[in-house]
C-alpha cells in the first residue's frame, strides 16, 4: 500500500470515529440447550455417591447436600428429600458379599477407597438395573442422579524461573535469571455424575469430571475450602446437562 492510500485510509477512519460519537452497550443471552432430555420427569433424587479419598471430607454427605440444594434453586424439577443410599452395602451384597477379608469365595471390595482403582471396584452398581427400577419405584419414578466423586490430596514440585538483582564490585546492576523448586499443595476431585432413569432403571447419561487446585506449600487451606472451590467448577456443567442455560453478555452498536 502507499503511502497516500495509508494517508487516505487514516483519514477515513478519523472521519468515521467522529461521525459515531454515540454508542450503546445492548445486552444478549445466547441459549444453551440441555444436554439431556428431563421432560419426562417432574421429580429429581439425588439418591448418593459411592465416595472415597481424603478422610477429611465425607464426599457423598456433601455432594448430595450441595447438589440438591442447587437444584432446588436452578432446576424446575422437584427435589426429593430422602436418605442418602447406602450404596456401598449394595454393591457389596450385589458382589456376593461384604468388604474386607470377611468376604470368601470372590475377591472383596476395597474397604478404603484411596484411588480411581479402588472406586472402579464398586462401579457395578450403576448397572444393576433392577435395583434402580425399585428405587424409581419407591420414589415415583423420578429422575436419578448418582455417581462416584474422589477427593485426594495433591501434591506438586516444579521448576520455577524468576528474575534477581545483581551488583558487581564496580556497582553496576545486572538482572539474572535465578531457577528454583516450588512445592505446591491442594486437592483433586474426580469421578462421573450418573443420571439413571427411575421409571427403568438403565444409565441415561454419564458425564466425568476431574479438577485440581494447588496452593503454596506453607498455605492451610482446609479440605472442606478447597471441595466447595472445585466443586464450584463443576456445577454449571452439571446443572447445563439438565436444563438449558443462558450465557450472558453485551454487544455494542455505534450511532
Amino acid at each position: 500500500m502507499t503511502a497516500r492510500a495509508v494517508l487516505i485510509s487514516s483519514a477515513a477512519a478519523v472521519v468515521l470515529t467522529a461521525a459515531c460519537t454515540n454508542y450503546y452497550e445492548i445486552p444478549i443471552e445466547t441459549p444453551i440447550r440441555a444436554k439431556l432430555d428431563v421432560s419426562p420427569f417432574q421429580r429429581v433424587l439425588v439418591a448418593g455417591f459411592i465416595a472415597g479419598g481424603s478422610e477429611d471430607l465425607d464426599g457423598n454427605l456433601e455432594t448430595t447436600r450441595l447438589l440438591r440444594s442447587q437444584l432446588r434453586t436452578k432446576s424446575e424439577l422437584r427435589v426429593i428429600d430422602a436418605d442418602v443410599l447406602p450404596l456401598r452395602d449394595v454393591a457389596a451384597d450385589a458382589f456376593g458379599g461384604p468388604t474386607g477379608e470377611e468376604a470368601d469365595a470372590e475377591p472383596a471390595l476395597p474397604e478404603s477407597i484411596k484411588n480411581d482403582r479402588d472406586l472402579d471396584a464398586y462401579g457395578h452398581v450403576f448397572a444393576n438395573v433392577e435395583y434402580w427400577k425399585r428405587i424409581g419405584e419407591e420414589y415415583q419414578q423420578p429422575l436419578i442422579v448418582s455417581g462416584t466423586m474422589l477427593f485426594t490430596e495433591q501434591a506438586q514440585t516444579r521448576m520455577q524461573q524468576t528474575e534477581q538483582e545483581v551488583y558487581d564490585n564496580l556497582g553496576r546492576r545486572r538482572v539474572m535469571p535465578v531457577r528454583r523448586m516450588i512445592e505446591r499443595k491442594g486437592f483433586g476431585l474426580s469421578g462421573r455424575f450418573i443420571f439413571i432413569d427411575g421409571r427403568t432403571g438403565t444409565t441415561l447419561y454419564s458425564q466425568t469430571f476431574a479438577e485440581q487446585v494447588l496452593y503454596d506449600a506453607n498455605r492451610q487451606t482446609p479440605a472442606l475450602s478447597s471441595y466447595f472451590e472445585l466443586m464450584d467448577r463443576l456445577i454449571p456443567s452439571f446443572l447445563a446437562t439438565l436444563s438449558s442455560q443462558k450465557v450472558r453478555g453485551t454487544r455494542i452498536l455505534l450511532n
